[in-house]
This record gives structure tokens, C-alpha cells and sequence, in this order.
């Protein structure tokens, strides 16, 4: 398994040359025109698990109450879509500054910039909670990292708040499933479609306490 330090999509500054590519989308009959480049997760399409996800699972409205999270943005393309669709503060967090970099350029062609907040980890101020939680997370950083990476962001989902996580059945999705129900999430597979787990998590409901 490469280590984070290693040139990859989840490499801080990537030395992989930056090869600008259009990525055009439509998602729920709204077309989205966004630009990747190399060094970043998926730099020549939209990559097939984002796609399920942002098609299966229910897209945020202006009700939502509160802001969201894209946890492990890429270039923005999960981000961009939530902030259209709610019309609300959206954290966009990444390691890879080139990802961080195109995530506001994107944000900002899309008429969106104002909301779209891109970040590393560390610069997200530590009392904010969330609404929403969307992430195609990296499942290649290996699974010390991932657990790691959730362990962290999942705790802070707002009251009544949901996360929606795709993973590839391939590359652990029901195995992932399964540690979360351990660690004492809800977790639900919501969808499944072309190989990848849509998967609902929320906090679980403590019994009633005996009156």
C-alpha cells in the first residue's frame, strides 16, 4: 500500500504534471462544467462511484439547516453539487492543495464560490457540526487511514444529521459497513448499483431509559 507521502491523488503537493481536463456532468437534469487536472482523484471523468452516489442518494434542499461537508473533495465535483442544490455553506476538505485549488476555481465558474468553503482538515474551525456529511472516500490511503479519517468527521454530524458514504463492494464496502455498525453508527445500504454500496449513517438511537 503507498503511503500518504507518496505522489498520489492523496499526496499534499503533487508532482505530476497538471494536464487542465473539462469535466462535464448532469445531475439531476442540471448540467455541471467543472476542470481537473492530473494529480488529482479521477482528473479524467467523473469516476463511477461519485456518480452513484450523487444519483442515489437524495440530494440536499435549502432546508437542510446547517452546513455540509464533502470530506475527500477531489476537484469539487460532490461539492459543487450539494451547493447548487441547498444553496448552503459546503466544507469541501482535502490533503491535496492542486484538489483544494481547483475545488475554488470550480466553485467560483459555477456561481458558487461563496459557499463553498475549501480547506484542508485542519483549517475546518472545531465547533462547526454538520448537517451533512458526502464523501467517495479514499479507500487506497489503506484501512488505518480511513478508519481514522471517519472516526474523526462522523462524530461531528449535527443532531439528526446524515452521512452518505459509496464505496466499492470490491474494495471493502460490506466490510465497512459492518465496522461502523460495530463502532455504534446506524447504517443502512441504501443503494447499490454497478459494483458500489450507497451506504445511510446516522448516530443510533439510545433505547428509552426505564421510567
Amino acid at each position: 500500500m503507498r503511503s500518504v507521502t507518496d505522489d498520489h491523488y492523496f499526496t499534499a503537493d503533487p508532482m505530476t504534471p497538471i494536464e487542465r481536463r473539462p469535466i462535464v456532468f448532469s445531475i439531476g437534469g442540471h448540467e455541471h462544467r467543472l476542470v481537473a487536472a492530473g494529480g488529482v482523484f479521477s482528473a479524467g471523468r467523473l469516476d463511477l462511484g461519485t456518480s452513484v452516489l450523487l444519483r442515489k442518494a437524495p440530494l440536499p434542499d435549502a432546508t437542510v439547516g446547517g452546513p455540509l461537508l464533502d470530506l475527500g473533495c477531489g476537484y469539487g465535483p460532490i461539492a459543487v453539487v450539494l451547493a447548487a442544490a441547498a444553496r448552503t455553506p459546503v466544507y469541501a476538505i482535502d490533503v491535496n492543495n492542486r484538489a483544494l485549488d481547483l475545488t475554488r476555481e470550480n466553485a467560483a465558474s459555477a456561481g458558487l464560490g461563496e459557499l463553498i468553503m475549501a480547506t484542508t482538515p485542519d483549517q475546518v474551525p472545531p465547533d462547526v457540526l454538520f448537517a451533512q456529511i458526502w464523501s467517495n472516500p479514499p479507500i487506497r490511503v489503506g484501512k488505518q487511514e480511513l478508519h481514522s479519517m471517519l472516526g474523526t468527521w462522523l462524530p461531528r454530524l449535527a443532531p439528526g444529521g446524515v452521512a452518505w458514504l459509496v464505496v466499492s463492494r470490491n474494495l471493502g464496502g460490506d466490510s465497512l459497513q459492518r465496522r461502523l455498525i460495530d463502532q455504534g453508527w446506524e447504517v443502512l445500504r441504501h443503494a447499490s448499483q454497478k459494483g458500489y454500496r450507497v451506504l445511510k449513517v446516522t448516530r443510533r438511537e439510545e433505547p428509552p431509559a426505564d421510567s
